[in-house]
């Protein structure tokens, strides 16, 4: 995967990259505000808890290109909207060559589950900040982090982060 060289004629595909799941999310609303489940024990989309982090993204900015070797991943946007896109250059995938693109945030509340050696980041979109939630598999280890990153423009994935109008 040291690579971003892509074999395969890449594609956005509304089928999901073999590994990816989501759930959609559904607020429970009353006369004192909203609750959102993200993530149960028992959801089938569960795998471990490692750690709970949050991060933001300002509007136009892009968070990415990177993978993980052992962590999967459980993005929910919570405030604002995101365009989090996944990319599949697992040459042994039956979705290589594939790219998924979610937004996901106020206007579309769902969590995105990425499993390892999956290529992803996100964008803020719309006006505001967004503040996105991640439930790792794994502990963030700061010597030697489980992350490996590639520059999003200057790669050979052929991804265009700045058309808006898909």
């Amino acid at each position: 995967m040291g690579k971003t060289a892509v074999q395969h004629p890449i594609e956005i595909k509304k089928e999901p990259i073999v590994g990816v799941e989501i759930k959609q999310l559904k607020p429970i609303a009353d006369a004192r505000g909203r609750l959102v489940e993200i993530l149960r024990k028992d959801d089938p989309i569960f795998k471990q808890f490692a750690q709970v982090y949050m991060t933001t993204v300002y509007p136009r900015v892009v968070k990415g290109w990177h993978y993980h070797k052992k962590q999967t991943d459980h993005f929910a946007c919570l405030s604002g909207m995101i365009r989090l896109v996944l990319c599949d250059l697992r040459e042994d995938s039956k979705t290589c060559g594939f790219i998924n693109e979610f937004f996901l945030g106020v206007h579309y509340p769902m969590m995105v589950s990425v499993p390892p050696f999956v290529l992803h980041g996100f964008q803020g979109v719309g006006t505001e900040e967004a503040i996105v939630l991640n439930l790792p598999t794994e502990l963030y280890h700061y010597s030697q982090p489980d992350e490996f990153r590639v520059d999003p423009h200057e790669n050979d994935i052929p991804y265009d982060w700045n058309q808006i109008d898909r």
